[in-house]
This record gives C-alpha cells, structure tokens and sequence, in this order.
C-alpha cells in the first residue's frame, strides 16, 4: 500500500520514512583475503604486489575514502586476484601503518596529507649545483623524518659540478649519514653499464649498500637527480629524466606519482614527485625532539610548555656546557625554525 504524500504529482520525491530498514553494524570480515602491498598509484587504480610476488591491478572500495591507500601501505584485497589482463582486485581494508610521512597542506590549516606508508628509512636527494642545495628544504626534511620515526640519510648528487665538503660540514653535530653521489653528465645511467671499479667509484656502491633491506623513500626538489637515481640502482625502472632550466633554476616534474620498486640486493626504493612546498604545522616540538634522545634526557629538566627555543626562559638546552651537546642543540633549535620558515 502506498504512503499517502499529500499530493499526487509524480514529480514530487518523498524520503522514505523512519520505519525503512536500517542500515546494519555488522560489517563485513575480511581477515581471510589476500594481503598485498601498494606499489603504485595513478588515477584510482593501484598496483599491488601480492605475498607471493605476483603483480595485480586494483580499485579502492568505496567506504575507505579519499587519500586512505598511499605506496607502501599493506591492505587486504578481494575480487580477481589473478593478475591478469583487463581484471581488477578491490582493496577492502588498510592494515594499521608502521609509520607515516606527513606533510601538512598549503594552506596552512594542519591538516596533515600521508604521502608515504611504512618506510623505514628517508633519503633527501639534493643536488650540489644546477640547482643549489637549499639547506631549508633539508631541515624541513629532516623533521619530518624525525617526526615519522625514520631513520634520514642524505644523498648529494651531480658531485662533479662543487664540492660537497661545505654542506656536510653544516649538518655535522646531527651525525646524519650522508653518500656522496657522483654519475656525472650521464642522464641515461643503467647500473647494467657500469663497471664494478666506476660503480664504487661514483658513489654508488655506498648508496646501495644504505639502500639494502629496507624500504626507504626519496624526496628532493625537481631536477636534483632522482630519477636518474633510481635508473642506476634499478636497472629495468626506466624513469623518465629532464634538463634543468637554464632562466629559472629549476627542474621539470618527470614524474607525476610515487611508485615502489624492489631493489636488486633486497629492499624497496619508492621514488616520489618533486617537491615545492612541505608543510609542517601538525609536527610539535616534543615530535622534533624525539630525534635526539641525548637532548630529549636533558629537556625532561625544562619548565612544563617549554618551547625549547632560541628565546625559551630557562630552557635546559640553553644550560650546557659541553661543545658538543651545544652544537646539537644549535641544530635542533635550527631545525625547530624550520617549521615555520618558507624555503621554497
């Protein structure tokens, strides 16, 4: 029998009323699909790897919202997990994150964007010339990577157009790893090419020997050598490169989306786009801090809200005496500026 709606027009549309069915708690369980891990993203379709290594294509269920699946992330998938041509898997769930790479949108607002999933270890590529290193975008990285629990290592590229003794000496009190790179004007480097002597020599050999067994991520300005990078520590990647612009400084996005690749001596490398700004509004001071336990023993002794700034009254750090522990303070305090400082 139909409601009576007070009206018999067929245009007007009516809600149901209360007594339609209601929409069920129990969800569905999924602890028995396949597990994979997100290799890559384009267009709302995701690359997965499964647990035995085959490779599928895959939508996002609809209930896990946007921005939910980042590269790198483990989720169960269900549907067509055969791999082959012209089939798709559905990701159902995300499983809880190791850790996180975050960076706050532009706006300013805190809202924090995941670009990264459980990476163990962050490489910040900059370039020594064409472009300039900039020291603020290194900070910036450099907190974030405190921020997520990983562990930062410094790649310098194009070693063969200046010397990269200056910058190493700049970050020297953070005792941050650092691999000196140097493949020359070689914009088609294929590690296949290059012999074990020239392999050693570049820089090369070390940068692999940081890289292996663990998932690590890389992030740096367009143009610093990334993706030229990556064509020489994985010989089939066949990443598109580009020229710097001679008027302006910078380099041209070559590549538009992060992708994960698994590296020939164990681990993954995951290459992302260049970077213009990187917010970081939702990291703290104490989220800083967790990156130099030496400071964060000393800081325990600091009034409650401190800051630990330049300007903080009666700040523990600022008590030290030791050269060393002054240094490291210095760093820390720089790297706390650069939270808040624009070095685009």
């Amino acid at each position: 029998m139909r409601r009576d709606i007070g009206t018999d027009d067929p245009r007007v549309r009516v809600r149901p009323g209360k007594g339609s069915r209601p929409r069920t708690k129990i969800r569905p369980d999924y602890s028995s699909a396949s597990t994979a891990e997100v290799v890559g993203v384009d267009r709302g379709r995701y690359r997965l790897v499964l647990a035995d290594g085959l490779a599928v294509t895959a939508v996002k269920a609809r209930e896990l919202g946007r921005g939910s699946v980042v590269v790198g992330d483990r989720v169960r998938v269900t549907g067509d997990v055969s791999g082959k041509k012209d089939t798709l898997a559905r990701v159902v769930s995300v499983e809880a994150r190791a850790s996180r790479l975050l960076r706050s949108t532009e706006e300013g607002n805190g809202r924090e964007r995941c670009i990264v999933a459980n990476a163990q270890q962050l490489a910040i590529v900059t370039a020594l010339a064409d472009p300039p290193p900039k020291t603020g975008m290194i900070d910036r990285c450099l907190v974030a990577a405190y921020d997520a629990g990983m562990e930062p290592l410094l790649v310098l590229t194009k070693a063969d157009l200046a010397s990269p003794d200056r910058l190493l000496d700049s970050y020297g009190a953070l005792g941050l790893r650092a691999v000196v790179v140097d493949l020359g004007s070689r914009r088609d480097v294929d590690a296949r090419r290059l012999e074990e002597g020239d392999a050693e020599a570049s820089g090369l050999e070390a940068l692999r020997k940081a890289l292996a067994g663990v998932a690590t991520v890389l992030v740096g300005h367009s143009g610093v050598g990334k993706s030229t990078l990556i064509n020489a520590l994985v010989p089939d990647a066949d990443r598109a490169t580009g020229e710097v612009n001679a008027v302006t400084g910078k380099g041209r996005h070559t590549s538009t989306s992060a992708v994960s690749l698994a590296l020939p001596g164990g681990g993954r490398i995951i290459d992302t786009p260049g970077v213009r700004s990187f917010g970081l509004a939702h990291v703290s001071p104490q989220d800083v801090l967790r990156g130099f336990t030496d400071l964060a023993a000393i800081a325990e002794n600091c009034p409650r809200g401190c800051e630990h700034g330049w300007d903080s009254p009666e700040c523990a750090l600022s008590e030290q005496t030791d050269l060393r522990l002054i240094a490291r303070t210095a760093s820390f305090r720089r790297l706390l500026a650069a939270c808040t400082e624009d070095w685009s």
